[in-house]
């Protein structure tokens, strides 16, 4: 949660105008105005309002304006799902780390339990398997394992 405060703090103006927006965009107060504002103008424009003269008849100025907000909305929003991605893709490679470090720490207590048990003529019916287990993981060898079940998954596309 630190970490999080840290970087919100030394996040650009501009990170934090988009993080405001994108905020406000995806809230319900975002609805009722544009609900308010969009009601009006169409109540205004079609059947006229007393003080209010019909200012777009034919609603091609709320389209366009509607338009142009949609687009910067969703600029709003992919540059926030960006943030948020390389936030993910940071935790996802800590995530990685962490479980990798756990791997080899229990292997190495693996190796030491073992040894232990050999030195006591412990006998296990898990014996046979231990030799397997004290042996180190590498990242790229679970990545091609994966890899190579997905692509067994996967049909092969045929050509004609």
């Amino acid at each position: 949660m630190e970490r999080r405060r840290d970087e919100a703090a030394t996040a650009t103006g501009e990170e934090r105008f988009v993080s405001a927006i994108t905020r406000f965009a995806g809230s319900m107060v975002f609805i009722y105005v544009h609900v308010m504002i969009f009601g009006i103008w169409i109540v205004a424009n079609i059947w006229g309002l007393p003080g209010i003269h019909r200012f777009d008849p034919s609603l091609a100025l709320l389209a366009t304006s509607a338009a142009i907000e949609a687009i910067f909305l969703a600029t709003f929003v992919l540059i926030t799902q960006n943030r948020m991605s390389a936030a993910a893709d940071k935790r996802a490679d800590l995530d990685v780390q962490m479980t990798l470090l756990i791997e080899h720490e229990l292997t190495r207590l693996m190796a030491i339990v073992s040894a232990v048990a050999q030195k006591l003529g412990v006998t296990t019916s898990v014996d046979n398997e231990v030799e397997e287990l004290k042996q180190d993981v590498t990242a790229d060898a679970v990545l091609d394992k994966l890899e190579s079940a997905e692509n067994a998954d996967v049909p092969e596309k045929k050509e004609g």
